[in-house]
C-alpha cells in the first residue's frame, strides 16, 4: 500500500504494526528533513501518528507544547499531533492549523482518529471489508492491498457528470469512500463514527462585520494574507510560485517577494493554441513588475492529449477540466528543476465571489422563479431530448445557488450519451442527495451570495481546484502545493464581511483588488477575471490525437463499459467535428463529451484494461515510479 503512494514521498517510507493495526507513510522531507521520519510517537511510545501535509503554526506550537512539560525529540511538526492529542484528545483537529490527513493511534485505549483539514487540501479515503478499515491518501493505496473488489460506483459517476467532480464522500469505486474536509473518523471497540469538527459558517445576513473606515478592512486581509504566505515559506529545501498573469497569484507573488525581501522563481503555462485565453503576456509582465524570475512552460494539443492518461491515473476518477494535464506537466517542471514547495493562488475566488455566476446571484429571485423554468425548456430544445432527471429548482439544501445554472445545463448532456443501461442503473438517484455541507439550520439566514460562496467552498474547491488541479497532480510529482488564501484566519476573516467587499456591482473580489492596487500597478490589480482553460474535445478529436482516444470511443469499448450510448456518443463527436457555429447544444455536447473520453479512460485504467492499448493502473504506476527513481 505505501509502494502505491510511494511518488507522495519517495524521501523516507516506515511503517508501525502490532495485533490488530498497522499503518505507515512516505514521507516528502521538507521540514527536519534529517530526523522526521514516520510514524512517530509521543514520549512514551503510547500515541503514534503518521501524517501527510504541514502545520504551519508548528514554530509557536512546538513553544507551547514544551511549555506546557511535552518533550519533542524532533523538529518536525508530525511530533506535534501526538502531544496534542495528549492535551485535547478527539478535539486534537480542531487545534491543527495547516494541510493534513492524520492517523492517530492511542495505544492505551486501542482507539484510532482519523482527520482531514477543514478545507480538503489533503486527500483521505477509506473501505471497510471483511471486519477490517482501510484508510490512505490515495485509492490506490486502497486498492493496492488486494483485499478490495475493484467495480464502478456509478452514482458516483453521475455525481460527476452533474457537478464536474466529486467532492462529497462518494467515490466512482464502489465501497471506497472519502473522508469529507473538516470531518475526522475514530474506530473504537469495532464502531466507526465520522463527525464534522468544523464547518465554514456566514453570520446571519445584515449581521455581517462592516468598517467605517474600508482602509481598516484592506489593512486587515493584507495583514492576514502577509502572515499566511510567511507561514507557508517556512521550508529546508527551495520554495517557488506559480503564478498565471491573475489577480490572486500576482498579488500573492507579491506578498512572497516582500517576505522574503528578495524575489523567488515562478513558474507559468503558455497555451499554444490548446485554449482559448492565454495568460503568458500577463504573467511576463507580472513576473518583470515584481522583478521574478519566471519558467514558462509551453503546451500544444498533443502534448496535453498525451499526459492525459497520467492526469486520470492521478486524479484517481474522470476529469472534464483538460487544463488539469498543463498542471500535472508543470509539476513535473517545477521537480526537474529542484522545487519541493510551490504556492499557489487557489480559493481566492471562492472566499471573494470571483466567477462569472456570482454576479447573478441576486438575480432570478422572482416568486415561482418563472425564468429558470424558460432556461430548462430552451436547454431542452437545444439539445433535443426531454429531461428524464429535473433537480429541483432550489436543489442545494432547499435553496438554488448561482452555479446551478451551469450544473442544468451541462447535465443535459446525459440525454444524448448515458445508455438505457446507465439509467436503469442511476434510477431515481439525484445527486443533490449527495452534495456536501451540514448547513441546513444555517443557510436560509445567510446573504444569497453566501449561500453560493458556501456551495463552491464545499462542491468546486475540493472536487476540482484541489483534487484534480492541486495536491493529486503536485503530489504526482513529489511536490508540495501550499495555498495561502486558504489560511484558516484568512477563510474565516472572507466569511465574515459584508458581501459587498467581496462583489461590488460588476467588480469581483473588490477587497483583494484593493490591497492589489497598495502594491501593484493599476494595470495588474485592475485585471478581469479570466479562467485558466485548455479546449476540451477540441485537444482529443483533432488529425494529431492519440490512436486510444478512437479507441476508447468505438462501439466495442462502449459496450464494454456500458456507460455511454455509442449512437450518442458518436452523434456527439460529429458535431463537435463539424464546422457549424459554436451553440448551446455544441458547447453542452463538447464538456459533455469530454467527460465520456476521461469515464472511459478511467475505466481502462483502473476497471478493465481491455478498451484500448494503454497499461493500467498497476503496469503504468510501476513505470513512473521507476522513472522517480
Amino acid at each position: 500500500m505505501l509502494d502505491a503512494i510511494y511518488h507522495r514521498g519517495p524521501d523516507d517510507g516506515h511503517s508501525f504494526s502490532e495485533p490488530g493495526i498497522a499503518f505507515g507513510a512516505r514521507r516528502l522531507a521538507i521540514i527536519d528533513v534529517a530526523h522526521g521520519r514516520q510514524p512517530i510517537s509521543n514520549e512514551d511510545g503510547q500515541v503514534v501518528v503518521a501524517f501527510n501535509g504541514e502545520l504551519f503554526d508548528y514554530p509557536e506550537l512546538r513553544q507551547q507544547l514544551i511549555a506546557k512539560g511535552h518533550q519533542l525529540k524532533t523538529h518536525c511538526d508530525t511530533e506535534a499531533w501526538a502531544h496534542l492529542y495528549e492535551d485535547q484528545g478527539e478535539e486534537v483537529f480542531l487545534h491543527g492549523r495547516g494541510q493534513f490527513a492524520t492517523s492517530i493511534w492511542d495505544r492505551r485505549q486501542q482507539k484510532l482518529l482519523l482527520g482531514r483539514d477543514r478545507v480538503g487540501i489533503s486527500p483521505l479515503y477509506y473501505a471497510t471489508i471483511d471486519g477490517w478499515l482501510l484508510w490512505s491518501s490515495e485509492i490506490r493505496g486502497l486498492l493496492a492491498s488486494g483485499m478490495l473488489p475493484i467495480e464502478p460506483d456509478r452514482k458516483g459517476l453521475d455525481y460527476y457528470f452533474n457537478f464536474f467532480c466529486l467532492p462529497t464522500d462518494r467515490t466512482c469505486f464502489a465501497g471506497i469512500q472519502m473522508l469529507p474536509p473538516g470531518h475526522q473518523l475514530s474506530v473504537q471497540g469495532g464502531e466507526i463514527k465520522r463527525t464534522c469538527y468544523w464547518d465554514l459558517d456566514f453570520p446571519d445576513a445584515g449581521q455581517e462585520r462592516r468598517f467605517s473606515n474600508l482602509v481598516e478592512a484592506e489593512q486587515e486581509l493584507e495583514q492576514l494574507l502577509q502572515e499566511s504566505v510567511s507561514r507557508r515559506l517556512i521550508s529546508e529545501v527551495p520554495v517557488c510560485c506559480y503564478i498565471s498573469g491573475g489577480l490572486d497569484s500576482t498579488t500573492l507573488l507579491g506578498l512572497v517577494s516582500r517576505a522574503r525581501e528578495q524575489p523567488i522563481q515562478s513558474f507559468s503555462i503558455s497555451l499554444d493554441d490548446s485554449g482559448p485565453i492565454n495568460e503568458r503576456d500577463q504573467a511576463i509582465e507580472s513576473a518583470r513588475v515584481l522583478n521574478c524570475p519566471l519558467e514558462i512552460l509551453s503546451l500544444n494539443s498533443r502534448q496535453i492529449a498525451d499526459a492525459f492518461p497520467e492526469q486520470i491515473l492521478a486524479s484517481e476518477g474522470p476529469v472534464f477540466d483538460t487544463s488539469s494535464a498543463c498542471l500535472l506537466l508543470l509539476a513535473k517542471r517545477v521537480r526537474e528543476m529542484g522545487y519541493k514547495v510551490a504556492l499557489t493562488g487557489e480559493g481566492a475566488d471562492e472566499l471573494l465571489a470571483g466567477y462569472v455566476w456570482f454576479r447573478y446571484t441576486h438575480r432570478f429571485q422572482l416568486p415561482g422563479q418563472p425564468i429558470q423554468r424558460a432556461l430548462r425548456s430552451l436547454v431542452s430544445l437545444a439539445v433535443g431530448r426531454t429531461r428524464r432527471h429535473q433537480h429541483p429548482l432550489n436543489a442545494f439544501h432547499g435553496y438554488r445557488i448561482a452555479q446551478q445554472n451551469s450544473y442544468d445545463l451541462i447535465g443535459q448532456a446525459r440525454e444524448i450519451l448515458y445508455s438505457p443501461q446507465m439509467w436503469r442503473d442511476v434510477g431515481d438517484y439525484s445527486p443533490y442527495q449527495d452534495v456536501p455541507g451540514k448547513c441546513e439550520e444555517r443557510i436560509g439566514k445567510w446573504a444569497p451570495l453566501n449561500r453560493s460562496l458556501y456551495a463552491g467552498f464545499k462542491i468546486m474547491l475540493p472536487g476540482l481546484l484541489l483534487a484534480a488541479k492541486s495536491d493529486r497532480i503536485t503530489m504526482n510529482s513529489s511536490v508540495e502545493g501550499r495555498y495561502p488564501f486558504l489560511d484558516e484566519r484568512v477563510v474565516d476573516f472572507c466569511a465574515s464581511i459584508d458581501p459587498d467587499l467581496k462583489l461590488r456591482g460588476k467588480e469581483n473580489k473588490w477587497l483583494l483588488r484593493q490591497v492589489a492596487a497598495r502594491t501593484l500597478p493599476p494595470q495588474i490589480a485592475n485585471r478581469p477575471k479570466t479562467m485558466f482553460r485548455a479546449y476540451l474535445t477540441a485537444n482529443f478529436l483533432g488529425e494529431n490525437r492519440p490512436a486510444w482516444v478512437d479507441q476508447l470511443l468505438s462501439d466495442e469499448s462502449l459496450r464494454k463499459s456500458g456507460y455511454f450510448d455509442p449512437r450518442g456518443v458518436q452523434l456527439a463527436r460529429r458535431i463537435q467535428l463539424s464546422r457549424s457555429k459554436r451553440s448551446l447544444r455544441k458547447y453542452i455536447l463538447d464538456t459533455g463529451l469530454m467527460g465520456v473520453i476521461s469515464t472511459q479512460l478511467w475505466h481502462h485504467l483502473y476497471i478493465d484494461p481491455t478498451l484500448a492499448d494503454l497499461p493500467d493502473w498497476r503496469s503504468l504506476k510501476t513505470r513512473l515510479v521507476s522513472a522517480t527513481d
